[in-house]
């Protein structure tokens, strides 16, 4: 019963949240373009449909993937699970956190596999360049991107490091990419970043950042616990630009020996 009481919140919520976006396209629709809805069914059934499927993925974020996300930094950051005890174990030690960053990685590149969001540009992209850009070539390199950036996030919490010292020197790195990288896929690389932060790697990555800097002695998950975003939509942008310099090197290499 309680669970049906979060759910019907939660629609109410997200009703009261969809309700800006309807009278925008309306106005647009009946005041400034002036013509009537075509297949107004299917319009209503589909938006009943969004309403639905927004509700039940937020109720699914408070109810597993947040608590999810949590239980597994704080298992794997477990003494007992390190093989020690507290008199052996540093935990101020970075090497020790190991199977975090395996964990960060894995998850960081099986979430935005997953992510609709990326798929949906990806195929765009293929479809566009009429096949030279591979759909899963894109959702692999993007993916690898996503995966070092949360581990070297992952380590930035573990480490106490700063934030902005990263992302500076990402956004850096990413500046020296865009003068030598093929202008076709800069756009591309740059969209990117964007759509590997969505539905389904944000609350995952959200709640990675938030458990772990509970279970790290020393840090505040206010200050510490967020920032793994920022990793997620930045690494993609400089795996994309390195791939596309890569594969410019390889295409002309392989036109000077021919």
């Amino acid at each position: 019963m309680e669970i049906l009481l979060d759910i019907g919140k939660t629609l109410i919520l997200t009703g009261r949240d969809l309700i800006p976006i309807i009278l925008l396209f309306g106005f647009f629709q009946l005041f400034v373009i002036k013509k009537p809805l075509t297949n107004l069914l299917r319009i209503l059934v589909g938006g009943l449909y969004v309403l639905l499927g927004l509700t039940l993925f937020l109720a699914g974020l408070e109810k597993a993937l947040f608590p999810l996300g949590k239980i597994m930094a704080s298992q794997l950051t477990d003494i007992g699970f390190m093989q020690g005890d507290a008199a052996t174990i540093n935990l101020a030690d970075w090497r020790n956190y190991g199977w975090i960053y395996l964990f960060a990685a894995t998850i960081g590149f099986a979430t935005t596999i997953a992510e609709p969001s990326l798929m949906a540009v990806a195929n765009k992209a293929n479809d566009v360049s009429g096949g030279s850009i591979s759909s899963w070539g894109l959702r692999l390199t993007v993916a690898l991107g996503v995966g070092f950036g949360i581990t070297l996030g992952v380590f930035r919490i573990v480490t106490g490091t700063s934030l902005y010292l990263y992302i500076l020197a990402g956004y850096v790195l990413v500046t020296l990419q865009t003068f030598f990288a093929p202008k076709s896929l800069i756009p591309l690389a740059y969209d990117s970043g964007g759509v590997t932060t969505s539905t389904v790697t944000v609350p995952i990555v959200a709640a990675l950042g938030l458990g772990l800097s509970e279970a790290v002695p020393g840090r505040n998950p206010a200050i510490d616990g967020f920032g793994l975003i920022a990793f997620a939509s930045l690494f993609p942008i400089i795996s994309v630009l390195g791939y596309a310099q890569c594969a410019q090197w390889f295409a002309v290499r392989k036109q000077t020996r021919s």
